[in-house]
Order: structure tokens, then C-alpha cells, then sequence
């Protein structure tokens, strides 16, 4: 199985659909095309990028991991049972690291607004790091700890199972994240900080300069801090693309759960965080 589609057309809301918003959709598929082609190329940065995205199939097979969503539930959680846990670190995770007593095992970040205005801070970090092909430029050719992986354009968000080929975005690099789960093998995802909530709100996957002095809608004030350029998120797109990865993985015999903390994603089989760990409680107490 190299990916799995779900035949849903209807993620957009009439009213989002604007001259503006389609003019963007179509200079940027025109912007692409370079970066396509790049990606094709049987040698040099792409082919070397491949046998460093090979190596990382299967990797963990029959393991469980994490994936840490930026929500500002994450602030309420007590995050210390994941330290010796495999967990994936997203966009501006490293903001919460003065408070981790751990850091990520892995770390995403596909969004290219994030990318650009804080490549530097990405730069510094030290674990493994998928990032958004079109944005190699910021960050090298790459090497074992910069894997670039890319985004497939389309009006439909599959579930890809060969990071090797383009991806799907699901409007969330939580939705990227997950797929490299699948890729590497983990039997069991689950997902804390995925609060599924903004206040802040605009049109969905559209550039917007952000105007308020601190960040609700995340785990750190200044997440995105006032002046920033950040894209609202489509939540019903994202929906649609769990729903797909939920049927990938239990298709599989596989599943993904949801920890978070009063999250509002209504996708997922929820769980209470503490009791992953109830049983390492139960064997150290007896």
C-alpha cells in the first residue's frame, strides 16, 4: 500500500472560497514547479535526501510514540513520563524545552512561514529533523539529522505511507508527523497538545500578520508573537485527513489515540494521559 485517499471533496466552506484565495492557490503551484522537479532528480541533494528518508523505514516497528501538538493544554500536563518515551517535537517545540526535562527524540516542521522567520532557531537543533523540501534552501543539502520531505499540492488530502514520495499535508504538520509514524513502523500514536481550538481566527491556510500581543492559541505567548506571519488553521480539513490516517492505521492493525487534555478533536479514540503509564506505576509499586 503506497497511500490511501478518502473521496471527499467537501472541505470547503463557499464563503472561504474568495479570487483571492484561488489566485494564491494557483502562483503557488506555479512557484512548485522548480521545487517538483528538483525533488525527481535521480541524483545529487534529492537522491541523497531518499536513501536518508530509506533508512528510517520500519525503524521502529511494534513501538509507540508521541507526538507533542503546540496547544496551550501541553502547559497544564505533567510531560516528565514521556522522558524515556519516543516522542516527536513540532514547529516552535523547542520554546517549552526550559520546562521539558526532556527534548524530542524527532522533530517536524513543514509549514514555511515557520521555516523562514525561524530557521535559525531550527538550525540549533540537535535530533533528527523532517522539513519541507521547498525550504532546503534555509538549511543545507541536508544531511542524516536534516531529512526534507515534500508536500503534495492538491484539493484532496490522502494518507501517504512512502515518505519517499511527496505527502499530504492535512493543513497540520501534527498530520506530517503522523504519517512519519506510519513510515517508521509505530504500532501506536498518540497525540497530547492537539487541542483542536483557536481563538484567533481568519481564513484557513491564509496568510495572516498576526495583531495580538500574546498567543492564546499556544503553548508559549510568543509563539506566534504580535507582527508574525502565520496561516489560520482549517480545522475541518484536518478532520478529514485524521479521519484517513485513523483508517490507514487500524487497516494495519495499528492505532492512534488522543491524550490530550480537553481537547476538541472529534476523530480519535480518547484517553486519559496518566493511565498510558499506569502499569510502569503498578510494577515499580509492587
Amino acid at each position: 500500500m503506497s497511500e490511501t485517499r478518502p473521496d471527499l471533496l467537501a472541505r470547503f466552506r463557499i464563503a472561504e472560497i474568495t479570487p483571492r484565495r484561488i489566485a494564491e492557490a494557483i502562483w503557488r503551484r506555479a512557484k512548485e514547479m522548480s521545487h517538483a522537479a528538483a525533488w525527481a532528480s535521480q541524483g545529487g541533494v534529492a537522491a541523497r535526501n531518499r536513501v536518508r528518508i530509506s533508512r528510517q523505514h520500519g525503524s521502529h516497528v511494534g513501538e509507540r510514540c508521541f507526538i507533542l501538538g503546540n496547544g496551550p493544554s501541553l502547559r497544564s500536563m505533567d510531560l516528565a513520563p514521556l522522558s524515556h518515551e519516543v516522542t516527536f517535537g513540532l514547529n516552535r517545540i523547542y520554546l517549552m524545552f526550559d520546562r521539558l526535562p526532556f527534548h524530542p527524540t524527532y522533530y517536524v516542521c513543514i509549514n514555511e512561514l515557520v521555516l523562514e522567520q525561524f530557521a535559525h532557531e531550527i538550525r540549533a537543533l540537535s535530533m533528527p529533523k523532517f522539513l519541507n523540501w521547498n525550504r532546503r534552501a534555509l538549511f543545507g543539502p541536508g544531511d542524516e539529522v536534516t531529512l526534507y520531505l515534500r508536500l503534495r499540492l492538491g484539493l484532496r488530502d490522502g494518507f501517504a505511507t512512502d515518505l519517499c514520495r511527496p505527502i499530504f499535508s492535512g493543513g497540520t504538520v501534527t498530520y506530517a508527523a503522523i504519517q512519519i509514524a506510519y513510515y517508521m513502523g509505530f504500532r501506536e500514536v498518540i497525540l497530547i497538545g492537539v487541542d483542536h481550538a483557536y481563538r484567533d481566527r481568519g481564513v484557513p491556510n491564509t496568510p495572516a500578520v498576526r495583531q495580538q500581543a500574546l498567543d492564546a492559541d499556544h503553548f508559549h505567548p510568543d509563539y506566534f508573537p504580535k507582527g508574525s506571519r502565520w496561516q489560520p488553521p482549517d480545522l475541518l480539513r484536518s478532520e478529514i485527513a485524521y479521519a484517513a490516517a485513523r483508517r490507514a492505521f487500524e487497516s494495519d492493525g495499528r492505532r492512534i489515540l488522543d491524550a490530550t487534555v480537553a481537547g476538541h478533536c472529534p476523530v480519535f479514540e480518547k484517553v486519559a494521559f496518566e493511565s498510558l503509564f499506569a502499569s510502569e506505576r503498578d510494577r515499580g509499586s509492587a
